[in-house]
């Protein structure tokens, strides 16, 4: 059975490339972003976000500008159809997932339910 990232794709907007190209500069070569969904939270679920340098057979790959994030294929199923944006507000910058299958969030914006 093929993910459901193949019928409804996971995004990368140019603001998070860049960010992510940005969080990179040091890292050794070949160290790519990995963004998860976790059990926890304030609203049941939560948003991960790791450095990570190990890509394994199931995971999605979404590339943008020479950017690559990894995207593990239990995550796949809660973030399909998300755009993985990255905001910059008067309280804070930080990754924000736009995720259309979240019916809750939490105020802190890495915390969800479905």
């Amino acid at each position: 059975m093929e993910p459901a990232a193949t019928e409804t794709p996971i995004t990368l907007t140019e603001r998070a490339a860049k960010q992510i190209a940005k969080i990179l500069e040091g890292e050794d070569e070949g160290t790519v972003l990995r963004v998860s969904v976790q059990g926890g939270g304030c609203s049941g679920f939560q948003y991960g976000f790791t450095l990570d340098d190990t890509k394994t057979e199931d995971d999605l790959v979404i590339e943008r500008n020479g950017v690559r994030v990894l995207i593990d294929s239990v995550s796949v199923s809660y973030l399909a159809g998300s755009e993985i944006d990255y905001v910059d507000e008067l309280i804070g910058s930080s990754f924000k997932i736009n995720n259309p299958n979240a019916t809750a969030s939490c105020g802190c914006g890495t915390s969800f339910s479905i």
